[in-house]
């Protein structure tokens, strides 16, 4: 048993034997059966495991859970073949419910689906709320013609897009001008493919699923509002600088109307059925720093990007504010009329997911993280308190409370600090974070205010001089009280920064488990341009900072209190090599608890590392980076780690993505026999796989006792997933993941 398993079971108050302390009467798990450690064929890997409702998939990596030598594992692993396709466990099979293109309300399925959520309004029936994230440029552009069957002037615009290093500022170009009607049309195709929809669905008795079409399917695009007057709506302080006059920074004209939400990530769903969506990074559409007031910065700031691999700043042509981007969005997907409510008392921040902790006769919790790297975790607690967690009446407790950020201390204490004008500004140091090249960056509020956006601090005495400069946060935004605290949550990642709430290392995912315990993935320890990890909390199994592999944290509020003001938090689980005390998975990313309590995980290793070859583990004598190694993982994959029982704490590969995909949104239907899954960006790096192309490629391999070998491994080259056939285009889609025995997934 290596350290992260022991962390994990006594955590959950398991002993060493297997058995939950407390026991809740669940079938115990049983460990592994003789089958499963007997034999010498290199084809014995992953075979049962008894308690498991499913056999492991074979990863490229040798894993503890597996029971070999050595000797074994590397004869079972001196080769691999990488699949283009959605890999199962036996007995399970995945049906294709929806992919870019196909009709959608009144557009159509967008590109690179992300959160999931399935409201069921009757038996079998019911909606599924899917988020559109992002456009991988380069494929984007390749398969577009193919997919929605026209045409757009992508060479054209790139020409002369390159005379001026890919960026152009279209939104200053004359209405008249050729070049920017072009821009136009493309960035609004991009914009389509972004956002929420709504698909109604019908659970048949053979297993499958069926769309029903509802009058209330529907896309909420990243242009609504900007033609069919399907406005999203706002609630909380940022109204005040969205309707306030002789603003500092730009005005768009359209008060606490907003157009559009783009770049939806992750989210969650309420008991009482709405479905909340995170506006993640988007910086890449719109300017994200703003002038002292609280207001845009000029759409200038973002100009359009067009070349070979991107097509970006889609905003900069339609005037949006950039203000008005990077919030949550409500929606109810059984209200047709219903395009969406940003709710600004949660802040602006590149949100991932949203956690809710919902209990009658007590205030609101929702837990969100900041995926940038030295983003901050987040949490909103209601004025008001809940009453029956069921009524839709609960929408209104968004409407206001307090935006807090955690600070966490390394002996596993933490608090919360509230994002308020009269919170003191007590900056992080740069000293505390992981930088590159061993310097720390913490990006601030501009100290000259009159010209807004941030500066970059690289020093302790710099900070010094900032405290001395703006005692607290109100002192940093203008602005009567109101429209301070408005500013305050527009900016609230650099608020954060300033009020000293601990930079961390790319949180994803915030999942509050039955018990009230919350899980937060934080994906990777590195750093990058943005900031960096506090590095006296993200630490690897031996103390190393930076630490790429990612962590599984468990935050436990004092008292069990929503509003607590204090928490205690825990590493639960480590990614990496098991040869190094990990897991065996490698940046994890999105969670989802089963009704089995049992913990599903996926992983978000990026394309560019996606089986990238590594022939030797040092370069000049020296040992590379982790990024470096992160390529034997291979492919994105799902988990499960069993919290009762003898395989508590152990995690076991459920699902392998196809080539250069990442899967997200795991979401369970109420009667337990689906998993929806997004499958997104298929083929992101090399486009549409040619004629089966494929490549052989060597990795500089370990055992799980850390002995070396090396495998090669047959690598496809782009994709053609989910159809599968020669040279078909790649389509991110969702999947429905189901038995062929029509049991329940986890049974």
């Amino acid at each position: 048993m290596n350290f992260n398993r022991r962390n994990f079971l006594t955590f959950l108050g398991v002993s060493l034997g297997g058995t939950l302390l407390g026991s809740t009467g669940k079938k115990d798990w049983m460990l592994f059966s003789d089958e499963a450690i007997a034999g010498t064929s290199p084809n014995y890997a992953s075979k049962t495991i008894e308690g498991l409702s499913f056999k492991p998939v074979k990863l490229p990596i040798p894993l503890t859970t597996e029971r070999m030598t050595s000797q074994q594992e590397k004869l079972a692993y001196s080769s691999y073949e990488v699949k283009d396709d959605l890999i199962l466990p036996e007995g399970y099979t995945y049906d294709v419910i929806g992919a870019w293109g196909d009709r959608l309300g009144n557009s159509r399925f967008g590109y690179n689906n992300d959160y999931l959520s399935y409201v069921e309004t009757s038996p079998n029936e019911g909606f599924l709320t899917i988020n559109f994230e992002y456009i991988s440029g380069k494929t984007w552009m390749q398969t577009y013609p193919i997919v929605i069957g026209k045409s757009l002037p992508f060479e054209e615009v790139k020409a002369v897009a390159a005379k001026s290093q890919g960026k152009i500022n279209a939104f200053a170009l004359s209405n008249n001008n050729p070049l920017k009607a072009k821009i136009r049309e493309i960035s609004a195709e991009g914009l389509i493919d972004q956002g929420i929809g709504v698909m109604s669905l019908r659970h048949n008795p053979d297993g499958s699923w069926e769309r029903t079409f509802s009058s209330s399917d529907r896309r909420i695009t990243g242009i609504s509002g900007l033609k069919d007057g399907n406005y999203l709506k706002t609630t909380g302080p940022a109204v005040a600088i969205f309707t306030k006059t002789n603003k500092e920074g730009y005005e768009d004209g359209l008060g606490d109307k907003i157009i559009g939400t783009f770049q939806n990530c992750a989210g969650g769903t309420t008991p009482w059925g709405t479905v909340l969506s995170a506006e993640e990074n988007f910086q890449d559409q719109v300017p994200e720093t703003v002038m002292a007031d609280g207001s845009s910065l000029d759409p200038s700031q973002k100009p359009f990007i067009i070349n070979d691999k991107e097509v970006d700043g889609r905003a900069n042509v339609f005037g949006l504010a950039g203000n008005k981007y990077g919030w949550m969005v409500e929606v109810d997907p059984t209200n047709p009329n219903d395009y969406g409510t940003k709710h600004t008392w949660l802040g602006r921040f590149r949100h991932e997911a949203f956690g809710l902790k919902v209990i009658a006769g007590k205030q609101l919790a929702v837990y969100s993280g900041c995926d940038r790297r030295g983003g901050h975790l987040y949490k909103f607690v209601s004025t008001q308190e809940v009453s029956n967690p069921q009524s839709k009446d609960n929408s209104r407790l968004f409407e206001d409370g307090m935006l807090y950020g955690a600070k966490f201390n390394p002996d596993g204490t933490g608090r919360w600090i509230a994002l308020n004008p009269n919170t003191p500004v007590d900056p992080v140091l740069p000293s505390q974070v992981v930088g590159k090249e061993d310097v720390g960056m913490v990006p601030l509020p501009n100290p000259d205010r009159s010209a807004g956006s941030i500066v970059q601090i690289t020093s302790d005495a710099e900070v010094i001089e900032y405290k001395k400069q703006f005692p607290t946060l109100g002192d940093l935004y203008k602005g009567d009280r109101t429209e301070q605290q408005g500013a305050i949550l527009i900016d609230a990642h650099f608020a954060a920064n300033a009020a000293g709430i601990t930079c961390t290392a790319r949180p994803e995912d915030t999942v509050v488990a039955p018990d009230g315990n919350l899980y937060i993935t934080f994906t990777s320890g590195y750093p990058g341009s943005d900031g960096g990890p506090d590095k006296s909390i993200f630490k690897g199994p031996n103390g190393e900072s930076p630490y790429e592999f990612g962590w599984i944290v468990s935050l436990r509020e004092d008292n069990e209190e929503p509003a607590a003001m204090t928490f205690r938090w825990n590493i639960l689980a480590l990614g990496g090599e098991p040869c190094e005390g990990g897991f065996g998975f490698c940046n994890p990313d999105n969670l989802a608890i089963d009704s089995n309590d049992n913990i599903w995980l996926l992983t978000d290793i990026s394309t560019s590392k996606n089986n990238k070859e590594i022939t030797s583990r040092t370069e000049n004598g020296k040992s590379v980076s982790q990024t470096q190694i992160s390529g034997i993982f291979g492919n994105n994959s799902a988990w499960v780690i069993p919290t009762s029982g003898a395989n508590a704490g152990t995690a076991y590969p459920f699902a392998i993505g196809p080539m250069e995909t990442e899967m997200t949104g795991p979401c369970f239907s109420s009667d337990r026999k689906t998993l929806f899954l997004s499958i997104q960006h298929p083929g992101e790096k090399n486009g549409m796989r040619e004629d089966m192309a494929m490549e052989m490629r060597k990795f500089d391999m370990r055992t799980t006792t850390n002995k070396e070998f090396m495998q090669e491994r047959q690598v496809p080259l782009g994709s053609n997933w989910p159809n599968k056939q020669v040279n078909q285009p790649p389509r991110p889609a969702v999947v429905a993941i189901r038995r062929t025995d029509s049991r329940i997934i986890t049974a």
